[in-house]
């Protein structure tokens, strides 16, 4: 396993600030649900001109995408796909997410989408990487 970790470090530290970009969203968004009195457990049904719909959404979004890019990292560090490629593709992912969550936050639609796609295109990236290491 050290050897994995070694190879793919630059995978395994994009995991660990996922990880913290997540919590981030969670506090952000609990936070924007107590200062808004939203009961816990209800739709956010406002839409997109209030903070507390667009911080759930951000969340909600982030949550959506981890399964795919988990799976995808994963099975590129096991098939040994290029390290530099899996752990820049990671990365990509990361910053694409952060440059989601802070767009949403601020109602930048544009800017917004673009980050969705750069972070997307970089799951397909990882996807790629990953069925090239099989054959």
């Amino acid at each position: 396993m050290t050897e994995l970790a070694t190879a793919y470090g630059g995978v395994l530290s994009a995991w660990v600030s996922v990880g913290g970009l997540l919590l981030v969203q969670a506090i952000v968004a609990d936070v924007a649900g107590i200062r808004a009195k939203h009961t816990p457990g209800m739709p956010v049904t406002t839409g997109h001109g209030d903070f507390l719909f667009r911080a759930v959404r951000a969340q909600a979004n982030s949550l959506e995408n981890l399964p795919a890019f988990i799976v995808l990292s994963l099975a590129s560090m096991l098939l040994g796909a290029s390290p530099q490629w899996a752990g820049g593709l990671a990365w990509t992912f990361v910053i694409a997410r952060a440059a989601h969550m802070a767009a949403y936050y601020a109602d930048v639609r544009t800017a917004r989408s673009i980050a969705f796609a750069l972070g997307f295109l970089s799951l397909i990236g990882m996807l790629v990487i990953a069925l090239r290491a099989i054959t």
